[in-house]
């Protein structure tokens, strides 16, 4: 049997290559590419809460949908511009708001309705399209396909969950940091001699080798495993691997590397929200604010970052002091190049008559189409080639003047 080189990397635990990584992150993916502009994709898994990271207080039917979960100014939350306020665990945002380099987009949602599957609604996000199972591959690789040019200097994936957002036939580079890998001496020979005809993977697997070697690797000696060798990599260090993810990412910006995406888990708050959703929020913070410090003033005025998740939460809360799966959900745009300092979108709403399902906050806008128009106006990509190619059959309508 043949092996491509993704199909060895799914199978490798067979010659007994592992990968474990921490729940809390999933590899982080980038592409190098001939335009100056960079742009950073977070996918928030778990279904962020929208209506509680961005609380609609001017809406006079927010605070009685949400009894111990109302937001506003005189509950925490921070003032944007007199109908929205800024959930508190972004409060270190701020001064980016003030310089017009954070902004959002609210009511929005993929073309995902009524199941509310979480593995569902993040395969629907990650491939663009309007129904399940349409495409093999992911939005964001599908346009690195459309500008010729692209190119990575290695093809190597460590860890678990890869982004199916840059899946395709582009060239892409996956990089998990903090990955448990484990290799006997027995299993990286046959590794190597099952590459050796294979000049770029052989150097591929060469790399990953070397850079588990220089992450403070430990050498066991297995006795109960005939004498066997491992190579030991630490565990990742809890609450800090967010700030991994955006560290290896803003280094990579500020050189070649033009698209970066990787995901943020936590966002699934059934219960005891107001304590999880602070959590997930202050990671958020420390992660744009890590690849703003990173990538430096000159790179961070030509990024935009697009924060999204796969749907939003009820617009009740719940018995457990938490929300439930919803629709309509909302995006974080981040950078220097976005047009921030306000909230885009047309809001619904939130009477009972205008709530989708009269539970859910109401979509007005697809999410593909905001993300298009910012590649659009970033990269320079067709908007034909979008509508067809990237987010096939997705009318862009008007442009929602989400960048300079």
């Amino acid at each position: 049997m043949t092996l491509n080189r993704r199909q060895f990397l799914t199978r490798s635990a067979v010659i007994g290559c592992s990968a474990a990584a921490s729940p809390l992150l999933t590899p982080v993916s980038f592409a190098a590419a001939p335009w100056d502009t960079r742009l950073v994709v977070i996918i928030l898994r778990g279904g962020m809460d929208a209506l509680d990271m961005v609380q609609p207080y001017g809406d006079a039917n927010y605070a009685g949908l949400r009894p111990t979960l109302t937001g506003g100014p005189d509950n925490g939350g921070l003032d944007l511009d007199g109908f929205y306020a800024l959930h508190r665990g972004l409060a270190p945002l701020m001064p980016l708001w003030k310089r017009q380099e954070l902004g959002f987009v609210h009511a929005v949602s993929t073309p995902y309705r009524n199941r509310r599957s979480h593995f569902d609604g993040q395969d629907l996000l990650e491939a663009g399209t309007a129904e399940l199972g349409r495409s093999d591959g992911g939005w964001l690789n599908r346009m690195l396909q459309q500008m010729g040019g692209v190119e990575t200097r290695t093809a190597f994936a460590i860890g678990q969950g890869e982004m199916k957002l840059l899946h395709g036939g582009a060239q892409v580079t996956d990089w998990s940091p903090d990955a448990a890998l484990n290799l006997s001496p027995q299993a990286r020979v046959l590794a190597e001699q099952m590459m050796q005809h294979d000049p770029l993977f052989h150097s591929a697997l060469a790399e990953a080798l070397d850079l588990s070697e220089n992450e403070s690797m430990t050498l066991d000696q297995s006795e109960s495993d005939g004498g066997m060798m491992e190579m030991t990599m630490p565990l990742p260090t809890r609450g800090k691997s967010h700030l991994k993810i955006a560290e290896f990412a803003a280094e990579r910006l500020r050189a070649e590397t033009r698209v970066a995406a990787f995901s943020i888990n936590g966002w699934d708050t059934h219960s005891n929200q107001s304590k999880g959703l602070g959590t997930a929020l202050g990671r958020l913070s420390d992660t744009i604010l890590a690849l703003r410090n990173g990538v430096g003033g000159a790179t961070w005025g030509k990024t935009a970052v697009l924060a999204m998740t796969e749907f939003g939460r009820t617009a009740r809360e719940n018995g457990s002091k938490g929300t439930d799966h919803g629709t309509g959900g909302a995006m974080l745009l981040a950078g220097g190049a976005i047009r921030g300092g306000r909230v885009h979108g047309r809001w619904p709403g939130l009477e009972e008559a205008d709530l989708f399902d009269r539970r859910d906050l109401m979509p007005t806008a697809d999410v593909r189409a905001q993300a298009a128009w910012i590649m659009r106006g970033l990269i320079g990509v067709d908007q034909a080639q979008l509508e067809q190619f990237v987010f096939p059959g997705l009318d862009m309508g008007a442009d929602p003047g989400l960048l300079l």
